[in-house]
């Protein structure tokens, strides 16, 4: 794919960023998914990394804008505004968690150590992280909304934000990759596909064994350590509901020739949850100024 003209992102893609605020009123249980202490600690340790996360997301993004053609700039425009959001309301979330006694400080340490190493690369390789981490958030998501058990039992302010979150994630997924084909428009196929196989094989080797980590780290401070644990963390992750095992083949895709986030439509599982935040949608000229300011 040698330029955005090939693109296979829909000519009819609306990314509509929902200003909603989750949870300001509740309190947040340690075990606020279905009772299950796994299955908690899966999501809040990566809560814990969205915030600055989706910050770099942003700045990659935006700083590699220049000359894109105006479709592309509104969709940055968009992904940007829903970006700031869910930075916004996984702060919340992370800061629920702490009042319900958790001590996030080893995961938010971990994050301002990722970082920092981010900050001290070139902008190219920053844009590279992204597409990749971008890929696994639309993968991810796309599992939590196919599997309507994914948050039975949940509490229900905070099953709805992660419903949320997912469908602006699978609703965003093709912007930071079709920056990179902008940016990248002189190089060849070969060294394109190269430099963004390479960078997701590094991602990969510290994404999974880090959601582990950050797990573990709040497993134990609920007295939970051991082999038992270790043994339902790996069925979490590759048995039931399997989120590393069922992201596989959707990871395996991102090394093939051609690949695009859209080569694969999956709009439908965004239909099957709009109803529920339609009310909450933001008219398409409406945008709050902070959400203006961080898009320009």
């Amino acid at each position: 794919m040698s330029s955005l003209s090939h693109s296979p992102t829909p000519a009819d893609l609306a990314i509509t960023p929902r200003d909603i605020r989750f949870g300001r009123d509740q309190k947040q249980g340690r075990w606020w998914l279905n009772g299950d202490p796994i299955a908690s600690a899966f999501h809040t340790a990566l809560s814990v990394t969205f915030p600055k996360g989706e910050a770099m997301f942003i700045e990659a993004v935006k700083a590699h804008r220049d000359g894109v053609d105006e479709k592309l700039a509104r969709e940055i425009r968009a992904f940007t505004q829903q970006e700031v959001i869910h930075s916004r309301e996984h702060v919340v979330f992370n800061r629920k968690a702490a009042e319900a006694g958790y001590d996030l400080s080893e995961l938010e340490a971990d994050v301002d150590h990722i970082m920092e190493l981010i900050r001290s690369r070139p902008p190219i390789v920053n844009l590279m992280a992204t597409i990749a981490l971008e890929h696994y958030t639309a993968m991810m998501a796309a599992i939590m909304l196919k599997d309507p058990a994914m948050y039975e039992g949940a509490e229900e302010e905070w099953g709805m934000l992660w419903k949320w979150h997912a469908i602006e994630e699978i609703e965003h997924k093709g912007v930071a990759y079709d920056t990179w084909l902008h940016a990248t428009k002189d190089w060849s196929r070969w060294r394109r596909w190269k430099a963004k196989s390479l960078m997701m094989l590094i991602i990969t080797t510290r994404f999974w064994p880090k959601r582990v980590r950050g797990m573990k780290a709040l497993l134990k401070q609920d007295g939970l350590t051991g082999w038992r644990v270790n043994a339902r963390i790996t069925w979490y992750l590759l048995g039931k509901p399997g989120i590393l095992r069922r992201s596989f083949l959707p990871w395996l895709a991102y090394f093939m020739p051609g690949f695009h986030p859209w080569n694969h439509d999956d709009r439908a599982l965004i239909g099957k949850y709009e109803s529920d935040y339609a009310d909450a949608v933001m008219p398409a000229q409406a945008s709050k100024p902070e959400l203006a300011a961080a898009a320009a």
